[in-house]
């Protein structure tokens, strides 16, 4: 387990000095990982009143909202990331709204002063359990994602169908022409791995103890240099599987809202 120190630890530094140099990878990321979640959130917020177009577009606003005003946050306020991203969300919501009454009575309205009065630990309306869930899960996919991409293909291949499908052992060896021992061996590779990625992941997007402290809430043991047991490792694989389809289902409703049209 990581420890936490009320400072942005150097990973998160890396990730914003790349943001501010306009990486474009590092926007990519950002974008990546939590678009998803926000365009969910605004939709919800909307009811309706606004379309798929607007919900696109705030959600670019809140996450280059966040990457601008990031390297100011203050530890010692207790804001979470989740807190951060929602208040940053329904402040450009507000605007928005704000914006198209001023337009109906026939009037024009400058947008809002976006201070940072939201920076606190207080909880933002509509920061439910299934809104910090929804943020928890697109770090996990973040690292999921980030192994696939640095793994051997079989090796990420066996990882998919034992823990992303629940295939059984055997019917991977055969699949695979191998031994199940080497399935486990190229399986337990890639899990550690996945370990590994998932501390630097939520570590980037985690200020508060609380936030470092959601693996371990959701049954995932980050502790990659520890010799694990088999019920230990059966119950890592069964947490990543539950996450990784629910956030499969959560960008496959936000897929088919980009389709409803604007």
């Amino acid at each position: 387990m990581w420890v936490y120190s009320p400072v942005l630890n150097p990973i998160t530094t890396t990730f914003i000095a790349r943001l501010r140099a306009n990486d474009q990878a590092a926007w990519f990321e950002l974008w990546e990982t939590f678009g998803p979640v926000i365009r969910s959130q605004l939709a919800k917020w909307g009811r309706g009143r606004i379309g798929s177009q607007t919900v696109q577009d705030l959600s670019q606003e809140t996450l280059a909202a966040l990457s601008e005003s990031i390297d100011r946050y203050d530890p010692g306020k207790g804001a979470r990331f989740s807190t951060w991203l929602l208040a940053i969300a329904k402040h450009l919501l507000g605007d928005e709204m704000d914006r198209r009454g001023a337009l109906k009575r026939g009037a024009s309205r400058r947008g809002g002063t976006f201070d940072e009065s939201w920076m606190v630990a207080s909880r933002v309306a509509g920061a439910d359990e299934v809104y910090e869930a929804a943020v928890f899960r697109a770090k996990v996919e973040a690292a999921i994602r980030a192994v696939q991409k640095s793994s051997d293909f079989t090796d990420f291949e066996i990882f998919r169908m034992r823990v992303l499908e629940s295939k059984p052992g055997k019917d991977v060896a055969e699949n695979l022409g191998m031994s199940e021992p080497t399935v486990s061996r190229r399986l337990a590779k890639v899990r550690d791995a996945l370990r590994s990625k998932l501390v630097e992941v939520i570590s980037t997007y985690s200020f508060t103890p609380d936030e470092l402290a959601e693996p371990t809430r959701n049954r995932l043991d980050l502790s990659p240099n520890k010799a694990t047991t088999p019920a230990e490792d059966a119950a890592f694989d069964s947490a990543i599987q539950e996450i990784y389809h629910l956030q499969v289902e959560l960008r496959r409703q936000d897929q088919a809202r980009s389709l409803d049209g604007p």
